[in-house]
């Protein structure tokens, strides 16, 4: 009670923290860590993800692991002003999928003394910087890179390679359709497909 009592008096510091990295790396296993921290801390936590993502469940958050932890699906980045104007602590899942406008509401939300927990790709299956992450990046506080483990060679991985033919920017998909390489097992494998493309396409 006197936790709770002393928190409420006290003015609220924002921040952004970002979680990055390749796919299987455990960016989403990190930021439902930090969420149920928060959760423990007795703080107004509200968790969101972009409305697109629904391959493990419609609703939840769900890691690689199947950690998972309630979420609300949204389909713009200003619906974050709308929704948690109020909340102490604020995750947000699979950033990359989100609208260019993401960092300035991120930068607001802070601005107004709320912790912004943010966890996404920080590169497409091209190896090139990923939707409004490069921007997120930016303007964080506290950047956590994290990695996998790379599927040709052992070594750790920060790209995410992509094992079919497709060629949309946003494709959602698990281990049936993306690998976690290394950078140099990453330029073998994107060389590799070229010229298998380039032997296909004659």
């Amino acid at each position: 009670m006197f936790l709770e009592h002393t928190r409420k008096h006290l003015p609220r510091k924002g921040c952004v923290e970002v979680i990055t990295g390749s796919m299987f790396s455990g960016k989403t296993e990190e930021l439902i860590r930090r969420l149920k921290r928060a959760k423990i801390a007795k703080l107004d936590v509200e968790i969101f993800k972009p409305g697109v993502d629904v391959r493990y469940d419609e609703e939840n958050i769900v890691s690689h692991d199947s950690n998972f932890i309630k979420s609300t699906p949204i389909p713009s980045s200003s619906n974050l002003l709308l929704l948690s104007h109020t909340v102490d602590v604020i995750g947000i899942d699979e950033a990359q999928f989100f609208d260019d406008n993401l960092p300035a509401v991120v930068e607001q939300l802070a601005a107004q003394g709320t912790r912004v927990i943010i966890a996404g790709l920080d590169m497409d299956y091209l190896g090139k910087p990923f939707g409004p992450m490069p921007n997120l990046l930016a303007i964080a506080d506290y950047i956590t890179k994290v990695h996998a483990i790379c599927m040709h060679c052992g070594d750790l991985a920060s790209h995410s390679h992509r094992t079919v033919q497709d060629d949309s920017l946003v494709m959602l998909g698990e281990k049936e359709s993306y690998i976690p390489l290394c950078r140099m097992c990453f330029v073998k494998a994107v060389q590799h497909s070229e010229v298998k493309s380039k032997e296909n396409s004659k």
